[in-house]
């Protein structure tokens, strides 16, 4: 039975060993699975992790409680909520809670983040968070003297020194695991990653960098349409080689190929900013569409996802904008971003067009929810929210029927660029980050590319061209930064920051 007076040295104790029993099974996990736990070395390890998870948690609670009463609490109750609903991301999904997955909560919509809602969060969060909370807010907490504080806070971050220093051997191996073990640590791994993430957004918040002047060199009608892909990973596709019929239409196409590629990152923010940038760099640069605008190009942007870098042009279109005149099962889906495209390229004043596609088919983990019920080939399918919940079949099955969905799409553009008989056209289609779909336990996208899978970063790049427009190099591996030159290269734009290697057209 929990007492309802506590001193502060005790409290923070308990506090620390409660954090510790409901928050860092799969921080152990994950270390019991790295170490040799039945060697001396192993051994010292864990307990030295152990005893440094407690004593550096008990001594962050310590000090803010002797601090301030109301804000520790206040902190306190939000630290186990918080940590409840992350443990259970973590023991569902299998994520890591790193800045890049911090990252994709906060770019994450409405939409997207109700369909992770399930009983078991529920009960996470009540268990887990709402009771330890409540437990917080009534305990009474008796004060300690000045004195007495700097005498245990000294003698704490001294203990601490030492078992670090004492594990000197062990270092290379914490520094090579520290952004799974740091992604893991509660509440450290989105207290301390959130800083990061805001740090970085600033940054990110500068001044774009605008690029050197361009100039378009010739008058000949030509269009790119550029489809980003969302999670698409590349080995479910057939037209690389997959067992199973993903890509009917597309098999059947002329001039269609498909390029090995990689992405930047396996998260949407940084795949997409790769796409569309000239370089891989944290730098904020002039993005694609920007630059071609800017450049007297014209550029459409239609879209049902989020995370793009800002985008700074005149018709950006997006889900709700185009319901309006949309009709059909389609709309509802990613089909609405072809609803009267071709017209609308059609109907543009400019020589130069650059469409871009940003398309959510593919994302979890409601994959049977993302394509109409008639592309629902194969069966049966995941419906759960938790998809370690599902079979490997059914998940496998809901994952590949928005490939099917992704392959209608790509080919519904295939066939208005064809009936544009005056221009000059090519589609492009490349994926963010790819996909986790139970390998090694692993669920969706968001690992930090050191250690993720293939599965998330291994993407398609198909490319269309229209007949007698161009020829592609023989290229064997692309990247997403490819995108960029290439578009360049089609549209005949002329630029000092332009790479002839980086360009997939001869």
């Amino acid at each position: 039975m929990l007492k309802n007076n506590l001193k502060l040295l005790d409290f923070a104790l308990l506090m620390s060993f409660l954090n510790f029993i409901f928050f860092h099974i799969p921080f152990f996990t994950f270390v019991f699975s790295k170490v040799d736990y039945k060697s001396l070395n192993g051994v010292v390890l864990i307990i030295s992790l152990i005893t440094l998870m407690l004593v550096a948690n008990a001594f962050a609670f310590y000090l803010i409680f002797f601090l301030s009463r109301i804000v520790g609490k206040i902190l306190l109750v939000l630290t186990f909520i918080i940590s409840s609903i992350a443990v259970y991301f973590i023991n569902t999904y299998s994520v890591i809670i790193d800045e890049s997955m911090i990252g994709n909560i906060f770019n994450t919509n409405y939409e997207e983040s109700s369909s992770f809602f399930s009983i078991k969060l529920i009960l996470y969060i009540i268990f887990l968070g709402i009771l330890p909370g409540i437990y917080i807010i009534n305990v009474k907490i008796i004060s300690i003297p000045l004195k007495k504080f700097l005498i245990t806070s000294s003698l704490t971050l001294l203990f601490i020194i030492i078992v670090a220093f004492a594990n000197a051997s062990n270092w290379l191996w914490i520094d090579k695991n520290s952004k799974t073990l740091g992604g893991l640590a509660m509440p450290w791994s989105y207290s301390v990653n959130i800083s990061l993430f805001y740090i970085h957004e600033y940054k990110k918040n500068e001044k774009e960098i605008l690029l050197p002047p361009a100039t378009i060199k010739n008058n000949e009608k030509s269009v790119v349409v550029l489809v980003i892909g969302e999670s698409a990973r590349s080995q479910n596709f057939s037209l690389y080689g997959y067992e199973k019929n993903t890509n009917p239409l597309l098999s059947k196409e002329q001039n269609l190929h498909s390029f090995k590629a990689t992405s930047c990152a396996t998260y949407t923010t940084a795949g997409v900013k790769c796409i569309l940038e000239h370089t891989n760099t944290d730098d904020l640069y002039e993005i694609l569409p920007n630059y071609l605008y800017r450049n007297n190009v014209d550029v459409i942007w239609r879209t049902t996802n989020w995370g793009e870098p800002p985008v700074h042009i005149k018709n950006y279109q997006t889900k709700e904008s185009l319901f309006s005149n949309c009709k059909g099962e389609d709309c509802n889906y990613d089909g609405i971003l072809l609803n009267g495209l071709k017209e609308q390229i059609a109907a543009s004043t400019k020589n130069k067009i650059l469409v871009i596609l940003h398309t959510s088919t593919s994302h979890g983990p409601t994959y049977s929810k993302k394509y109409p019920s008639r592309f629902e080939v194969f069966k049966p399918v995941c419906n759960s929210v938790e998809l370690g919940n599902c079979s490997r079949q059914e998940l496998i099955n809901a994952y590949d029927n928005t490939i099917v969905y992704t392959d209608y799409l790509l080919y519904n553009v295939i066939e208005d660029l064809k009936q544009l008989k005056d221009y000059k056209s090519t589609m492009l289609f490349v994926s963010d980050h790819g996909e986790s779909l139970g390998e090694k336990n692993l669920y969706m996208h968001g690992m930090p590319l050191s250690i993720a899978p293939k599965e998330q970063y291994e993407i398609p790049f198909i490319v269309w061209v229209s007949d007698g427009s161009r020829q592609l190099k023989p290229n064997d591996i692309v990247s997403q930064n490819h995108v960029f030159h290439s578009v360049l290269n089609f549209l005949s734009i002329q630029s000092s920051v332009y790479k002839e290697e980086m360009n997939i057209f001869k």
